[in-house]
């Protein structure tokens, strides 16, 4: 994700996971609260809520591209991005399937998260190119 493109596919990348987010949060309370156990459920919901705030951060972050344009806000994306399907997708996995391996996976997808909230800042700490 480099250059205008690379933004503009992070906006997009974005704005798909925060709409899915929605669908996610929606199908959630809506279909799955009298078929999953509360366990699940809040399994379910916990992968939509930090899916939603973390494809808010990746738009912030590809906005900030515009004007800060660094290796660590681009991999910051790239965190965000992998972050989201790792530590999301796996508690939708576990919350529909109850296959235990998929809990295995959440702690990489948190680790991705991590790593991108360190990126973002240490991308922000530099001077702006002016």
């Amino acid at each position: 994700m480099t250059g205008d493109r690379g933004e503009r596919a992070a906006l997009v990348t974005g704005a798909l996971f925060a709409g899915l987010a929605v669908a996610a949060g929606a199908f959630g309370a809506h279909w799955l609260r009298d078929r999953l156990g509360p366990a699940e459920l809040a399994s379910w919901e916990t992968g939509a809520r930090y899916q939603m705030y973390h494809a808010l951060a990746l738009l912030l972050t590809a906005r900030l591209l515009s004007r800060r344009r660094n290796r660590l806000l681009t991999t910051a994306c790239w965190l965000f991005c992998g972050g989201i399907v790792l530590f999301s997708g796996s508690l939708y996995v576990l919350a529909l399937t109850g296959q235990r391996w998929a809990g295995a996976i959440t702690p990489l997808g948190g680790v991705a998260l991590l790593a991108g909230w360190a990126c973002f800042a240490a991308g922000n700490l530099r001077p702006v190119a002016t």
